[in-house]
């Protein structure tokens, strides 16, 4: 993973160990769900997808604290052949290029504490997206909750709550800050359609307050379907939205074809995944 910021990797760790540290881990009740996904394709063309999160919960005394860990790369291999020799005596030489065509890393935590009728949260988290314009990205997070529905078969939950995110792009905006605050809201559902068979979704809707163009939404919808005790099968949609998108470089080419140098332009203001995966639950 890449190397973070010494300062600021300092104070994300800080307000991620801190939930834990407000209260005694032991009197929690400890899960984890690794997902683990590949696909590899070879021949003409080849491949390469990899994807990893491992989620853990612990519960306890009206409090929940989550941790969630996760990446998706990929790369392809190019072949460009070409031949030497005559038309009828010529040899066929090959070179294979590697490219990666997607990098998208997490860590983020959350910690829930009941408080009346509702409950208050706070968290903290790091991203990094290089294909989305996105070096790093560092949010933290406080505010209030209510759970709706809580039962064993389903529960829908809706909190809104005061951020502040520090983001460092990779091609910075001339004159731009990195710090912000902002607001976020999220609904989180989830649903037993089976005694195997479980479907969740998770919407995050985040604001700039600094700059309200710069609205981005992270929603998430998966199945997940037991095949034995402690091992599911899972198939995930994840869709992420910018609406002021961060910057990247694009060649600037003249009429010739030859590079000039690099120009700013928004990346994609919508990136999407489909994953399936094994979910290993202990």
């Amino acid at each position: 993973m890449p190397r973070i910021a010494p300062s600021l990797s300092l104070i994300a760790v800080l307000c991620l160990a801190a939930p834990v540290l407000a209260q005694d881990a032991s009197s929690f009740v400890w899960d984890n769900a690794t997902e683990f996904s590949f696909v590899s394709t070879s021949g003409n063309a080849s491949s390469n997808t990899l994807g990893l999160k491992s989620t853990l919960t612990g519960s306890g005394e009206g409090s929940t604290f989550k941790l969630e860990i996760g990446g998706i790369r990929a790369s392809s291999n190019f072949t460009t052949r070409t031949a030497l020799g005559t038309p009828t005596n010529y040899s066929v030489i090959e070179e294979t290029r590697s490219e990666r065509s997607a990098a998208n890393y997490l860590a983020r935590s959350r910690y829930d504490h009941e408080l009346g009728a509702g409950y208050a949260f706070g968290g903290a988290g790091w991203e990094r997206n290089t294909f989305a314009g996105v070096n790093h990205r560092y949010s933290f997070v406080l505010g209030l909750g209510k759970s709706w529905v809580d039962s064993d078969t389903g529960l829908f939950k809706t909190d809104l709550g005061a951020t502040y995110t520090i983001q460092k792009d990779v091609s910075p905006t001339p004159d731009a800050g990195d710090g912000f605050g902002g607001a976020r809201a999220t609904i989180e559902a989830t649903r037993s359609l089976t005694s195997t068979t479980d479907l969740a979704t998770t919407l995050i809707l985040d604001e700039n307050l600094r700059n309200t163009d710069d609205l981005r939404a992270d929603w998430v919808v998966s199945i997940a379907v037991g095949l034995s005790e402690g091992l599911q099968f899972k198939t995930s949609y994840q869709m992420l939205y910018d609406k002021d998108p961060a910057l990247i470089g694009v060649p600037l080419l003249d009429a010739s074809d030859n590079v000039l140098g690099e120009v700013p332009t928004p990346s994609q203001k919508v990136d999407t995944f489909l994953t399936l995966s094994l979910v290993i639950k202990l």
